[in-house]
């Protein structure tokens, strides 16, 4: 089926809730002609690698990442297989999952677990959790919500080498063993990795109940019908079968070359809207779908934003931001379930801002949505000459971190530029001197107001915002502050706003953050942990990997010339975060619009 998309003209009917109100916008000819002369559906679909590359040690890396063109129709793994594993925990009486991982390894098992929840609240038996923050308060929480006897404890990590999953595994590890003894919660643990991956070899000397072979021509990002999907949503009761049935369906269609392929008219409407300057698009859904814009937000800005180009994915929750005209973004819009209100909400959004509304009416139909999202981007790196397959500037970040977790001297960078806080509760502050400038970093300390007006002050037209918190989201007032913040700036400053939680944007929207087009604006928030849980087997705490990890972004993002401030808060109580962000909404307010 075509997509609906809309242009300046509109209707107030809402009989059709997300029925394309009017069929005069055009998502780009000479895009979609340029992608059928290519054959890119048909080649793309045959895993044919020279639609990336030419360079044969290029098209040997395409290769081994090309492997999820055809898991609808192709399976990695008999799905009896899975719905049996998934079976043999059931039948125990489990009452939780706890999937431990981190980006591409638990963002689309964490969407398609989150819809179903909403989706069947009333009789869900399992619960679902994602452990993807090192934050105390998450981590604590998670633990101890299920009883670790009826709890399935998945570490899922394709490399088995990334240090979050990693870290985390040991801090499940000690909880579980603590109550079961190690020998029953070996019984409760299920690695999903490449095999012979660093994290295998751990699960293996663990006895871990069950290894899963990840595969391994595939990327994280890509993965969403892999088995790191498809196992998690067996053990909370959805259809595996019934899913890639659906979905194989569309995966048929996104590789036809015919003007009706959904993947090829969903690149071509964000490639025009890219064209003429809308180097962003906001994705409207309501809140018990934002979950999906999280996994969008991976797959579009990892993939493509590199090589100082890029397109940014914002979720946005607050539709009346879109209502006045924003010439550098277009809107897509998901409605999820039955939502009262929602049509009525978007229907708000500008008229001349272009405009594409989709529907996910239930979990099962997320699956397609994936696949139509992961040709959609293959196509979109072709139009734009990037290659989607790697993530460059996310190593730089973990490099750094690796360095300051060896306790060499973190003041290397010749690009930051060190303050002494002036407040009780700012343990410390520092900034790009990109940010500032070589004549104020000479000049006496500045108090945090000046930097916040400093670095607010700096948006200009076509920028964005980013607020990237390492912060617990969740608890009493944290999440509220957070979102004021980052509303106040759109609302008030009409630039796209963006509330990152790390460490997983580090995993997504942070490749774009340091290797896109210059024209972000960063403020890294992070704190110390009043509760801090130490890691087994190291000399450091999460809320030392936290702030380390914060402080690794904040330094890789100063050598990379962007504008970024770093502030470090006492403590991450709500008192604490809410009088700082009544200090960052004063800030905007100062700002001459």
């Amino acid at each position: 089926m075509p997509l609906q998309m809309t242009s300046s003209k509109r209707t107030t009917s809402t009989n059709n809730r997300f029925a394309a109100m009017s069929s005069d916008y055009q998502y780009g000819d000479d895009c979609l002609q340029r992608l059928l002369s290519l054959k890119a559906a048909s080649r793309l679909g045959s895993a044919d690698p020279t639609l990336f590359a030419g360079d044969i040690k290029i098209i040997e890396h395409v290769k081994s990442n090309l492997g999820w063109v055809r898991l609808a129709s192709n399976p990695p793994m008999p799905l009896k297989d899975i719905m049996q594993l998934a079976s043999e925990f059931t039948s125990e009486g489990i009452e939780a999952v706890i999937l431990i991982g981190q980006g591409g390894s638990s963002q689309a098992a964490m969407t398609i677990t989150k819809l179903n929840e909403v989706a069947n609240a009333a009789q869900q038996p399992v619960a679902f959790r994602t452990m993807d923050s090192l934050s105390p308060v998450f981590v604590s929480h998670i633990l101890g919500s299920s009883d670790p006897a009826k709890t399935v404890y998945i570490v899922s990590s394709k490399s088995g080498s990334t240090i979050e999953p990693l870290m985390l595994e040991r801090v499940a590890w000690r909880y579980a063993a603590a109550h079961l003894g190690s020998q029953k919660a070996a019984s409760r643990f299920v690695a999903i990795t490449e095999p012979g991956s660093e994290l295998a070899e751990h699960a293996a000397a663990r006895n871990y109940r069950l290894i899963v072979p990840a595969e391994q021509n595939v990327g994280g990002r890509f993965s969403a019908l892999t088995v790191s999907t498809l196992f998690p949503a067996a053990l909370v009761g959805i259809d595996v079968d019934e899913v890639l049935a659906a979905a194989a369906q569309t995966e048929a269609q996104c590789v036809k070359d015919s003007p009706d392929n959904p993947a090829l008219q969903l690149a071509c409407f964000i490639y025009s809207a890219y064209l003429s300057g809308r180097d962003k698009f906001s994705l409207v859904m309501p809140p018990s779908g934002q979950v999906f814009g999280l996994w969008i937000e991976q797959m579009v800005a990892e993939s493509l934003g590199k090589n100082g180009v890029g397109i940014l994915p914002n979720v946005e929750v607050d539709a009346s931001i879109l209502a006045s005209p924003h010439s550098d973004r277009s809107v897509i819009t998901y409605a999820v379930g039955e939502v009262d209100g929602f049509a009525e909400s978007i229907a708000n959004i500008d008229p001349s801002t272009p405009q594409l509304h989709m529907t996910i009416d239930d979990p099962i139909q997320a699956f397609s949505r994936f696949i139509v999202w992961e040709y959609a981007t293959a196509f979109l790196s072709i139009l734009m000459d990037v290659y989607p397959f790697d993530q460059p500037d996310v190593e730089l970040t973990k490099t750094i971190a690796k360095r300051l977790l060896s306790g060499e001297d973190n003041n290397s960078c010749s690009e930051i530029v060190e303050f002494t806080p002036q407040d009780s509760y700012v343990y410390e502050l520092r900034a790009s001197k990109t940010l500032i400038g070589e004549k104020e970093a000479d000049e006496e300390e500045p108090s945090l107001d000046k930097l916040l007006r400093v670095l607010l002050g700096s948006l200009k037209a076509g920028d964005h915002f980013c607020l990237n918190a390492f912060l617990p989201f969740r608890g009493y007032g944290r999440r509220e502050a957070l979102e004021r913040m980052r509303n106040r700036t759109a609302a008030r400053l009409g630039v796209v706003s963006c509330l990152e939680i790390g460490p997983r944007y580090l995993h997504s929207t942070g490749q774009l953050h340091k290797g896109g087009p210059n024209n972000g604006v960063f403020m890294i928030l992070s704190s110390d942990e009043i509760d801090d849980i130490t890691i087994p087997d190291t000399s450091y705490t999460l809320g030392t990997l936290a702030k380390i990890q914060a402080e690794a972004d904040f330094i890789a993002l100063a050598e990379r010339g962007r504008r970024v401030l770093h502030v470090h808060l006492s403590d991450n109580d709500s008192e604490t975060l809410s009088r700082f962000a009544d200090r960052f909404c004063s800030a905007v307010s100062a700002i001459k619009v």
